[in-house]
């Protein structure tokens, strides 16, 4: 069964768009010993509804948000982008949309916040909302994943099952998907961001025990 990495459905929007190249990651209650592992190297990407809020994501590209609602299916139709501002959250949807894969090109291990505020320019999400996830379980160092996206010639609707609920990572998508499709970025435009990247995240000082 092919592999899927859940993260937020702006996000992964973001990452379908170029706008967002490095994912950060600590692990969900439901990993594995609450530690993230990066288990594969390729895999599709799952829009998750979970934990998202609008409040989260930097002012700039809150205006992305009710396009985000269409990686969702809802039987009883799409809710409205005001559910971003709720504190319940957003309700599941029926079938999420599978858009694009990713591969894995780098990964980093980072304590430093300085690093995590740098390499802002990379990700959709509020600074504040990054450090918190650089915060979470002090002790143990942030992954930056930087990602190398594809968008898939057409988009394919997948069924939300119990399984795939809650915080985990990884998860074994119940339907055949071809790694097809074209990188969202040039070769050119990749490089240059990927070297800016290692730059920041290989410097990172160490600052937690």
């Amino acid at each position: 069964m092919p592999i899927a990495f859940k993260e937020w459905a702006v996000t992964v929007r973001a990452l379908a768009e170029g706008e967002q190249l490095v994912t950060l990651r600590k692990g969900g209650i439901r990993e594995e010993n609450r530690h993230f592992e990066i288990e594969h190297d390729r895999f599709f990407l799952y829009p998750t509804f979970d934990h998202q809020q609008g409040k989260h994501v930097r002012e700039s590209h809150r205006p992305e948000l009710g396009r985000a609602l269409e990686e969702g299916v809802w039987a009883d139709g799409e809710p409205p982008a005001s559910v971003f501002t709720r504190e319940n959250g957003i309700p599941q949807p029926d079938r999420v949309r599978i858009r694009a894969w990713a591969e894995v090109e780098a990964s980093y291990l980072i304590t430093d916040p300085r690093c995590v505020e740098a390499l802002a320019p990379y990700y959709v999400w509020t600074t504040d909302y990054a450090e918190k996830r650089l915060q979470w379980k002090r002790r143990h160092p942030l992954h930056v994943i930087l990602l190398r996206t594809y968008r898939i010639p057409r988009p394919v609707t997948v069924k939300v099952r119990d399984e795939y609920l809650g915080c985990r990572s990884w998860l074994d998508l119940h339907r055949d998907l071809p790694f097809e499709g074209t990188p969202v970025l040039s070769d050119d435009e990749f490089d240059r961001a990927a070297e800016q990247i290692e730059a920041i995240a290989s410097t990172a000082v160490p600052v937690l025990a």
